[in-house]
């Protein structure tokens, strides 16, 4: 449809790109500004690959403008404001962007400043990992967990308090440390921790008691209600808080992962959630059908910044955005859209080298079978394993290009 609307997408990331050209298709004569620093783009369902010396970091990397869409004006700086307001979102160069028409696909923050004696700089050093920071802290964390396969000892993986980009990366990354242990013939000579400040070891019931019967049966030692608040790495000790007080475990391996939060640039806006469960890390408030924000109606959320109960997945993102920009394009022409997200969400599960688990399941901890009598869902096969490391990363392109 024609259109002189103008559209601002802050965030060149899965969701900011994917929106980016189903809008770009939709609409004609519409002025599209994409509002993004990041030269690089990167494939974030492949981290825990490369941390598992299952890709080379490389595999994770390609460049942001080969997914610009023909006719949107890419804007090569960061967003330093947003005034839902005034409709204008302000850059880091002090360029202002009006917009009829917002969507907010930031991606989160990475908060390792809340663990005490944690820094960047030490990943691939004194036994520390953490596959979330960078493809290069990816790839550190496997020469990491590598020189801790071929040794043993203690190593304590975990998650954060917070919500967090696909949840069952810690899980994946704790079955694959236990392979390599178990291949480089050391894993009698080590012990397995797997510490999470939650109750349970996974949001959907059915598939934490799975994760839990695993983990008994390879030895894996869980811990509920242990929150990572310190380490000393001169001493290899990790400090985590516990309803009984605070405990310090001994590490020759640890897999950190950060608490996770909005951006400053959301944080510091009106465009939070101002109570409830997603107030805290200061999450997009947005109806979680519709994307739409609840207090300004030509906003929109996306991705890992949308407030929502699940959706901090590249799956998630797929199923996402073409429900937001079809609520978008009938805004433009009159028509109220009838599309709704119901939570969908993936994860495949990696259990081991050469198996996993396909985990579909939405807001109502429904599961999913997109291939019903191919794929079930909570069996380790070796099918599941191909999609993840091969078939996987063809389909989020084509969702980037607005195809999938």
């Amino acid at each position: 449809m024609k259109t002189s609307a103008r559209i601002a997408i802050v965030g060149a990331g899965a969701a900011g790109l994917a929106s980016a050209s189903r809008l770009a298709k939709r609409l004609q004569g519409a002025q599209i500004t994409l509002i993004d620093a990041r030269r690089e783009h990167l494939y974030q369902p492949g981290f825990t690959l490369v941390g598992a010396g299952i890709k080379p970091a490389s595999y994770v990397l390609s460049s942001t403008q080969d997914y610009i869409p023909q006719g949107v004006d890419w804007v090569q700086q960061a967003a330093a404001e947003i005034d839902p307001e005034a409709r204008k979102v302000v850059t880091t160069d002090g360029r202002t962007i009006p917009y009829d028409y917002l969507i907010v696909a930031c991606g989160l923050e990475l908060n390792y400043g809340a663990i005490e004696g944690m820094d960047i700089a030490l990943i691939g050093k004194e036994g520390i990992g953490s596959v979330y920071h960078s493809p290069q802290a990816a790839e550190l964390t496997w020469q990491s967990m590598q020189r801790f396969a071929n040794q043993g000892g203690v190593a304590l993986m975990g998650r954060p308090h917070t919500d967090m980009k696909c949840a069952g990366a810690p899980l994946k990354y704790t079955f694959i440390t236990d392979d390599r242990l178990r291949r480089a013939g050391q894993r009698g000579r080590a012990e397995l921790h797997y510490l999470a400040p939650q109750k349970t070891l996974f949001s959907v019931p059915i598939v934490a008691e799975k994760v839990r019967m695993l983990f008994a049966q390879r030895g894996i030692q869980t811990h509920m209600e242990h929150r990572l608040v310190a380490l000393d790495p001169g001493r290899r000790i990790a400090t985590y808080e516990t309803p009984a007080g605070r405990t310090e475990l001994r590490w020759d391996f640890i897999h950190v992962v950060p608490p996770m939060r909005a951006p400053a640039v959301v944080r510091n806006s009106p465009l939070p959630w101002q109570d409830g469960p997603f107030a805290r890390e200061s999450w997009l408030e947005v109806d979680r059908e519709t994307l739409r924000h609840k207090r300004y109606a030509n906003v929109f959320g996306l991705g890992d910044i949308a407030g929502v109960p699940k959706g901090k997945t590249a799956a998630s993102v797929k199923w996402q955005v073409p429900v937001a920009v079809d609520h978008l394009v009938g805004d433009l022409a009159g028509r109220p859209s009838e599309e709704r997200y119901n939570g969908y969400t993936s994860c495949p599960l990696i259990t081991r080298l050469g198996r996993a688990m396909l985990i579909e399941f939405d807001y109502h901890d429904n599961l999913y079978e997109s291939f019903p009598g191919f794929i079930a869902p909570l069996e380790e096969l070796w099918v599941s394993w191909v999609m993840k490391t091969m078939a996987l990363k063809p389909t989020y392109i084509s969702m980037l290009r607005g195809r999938a």
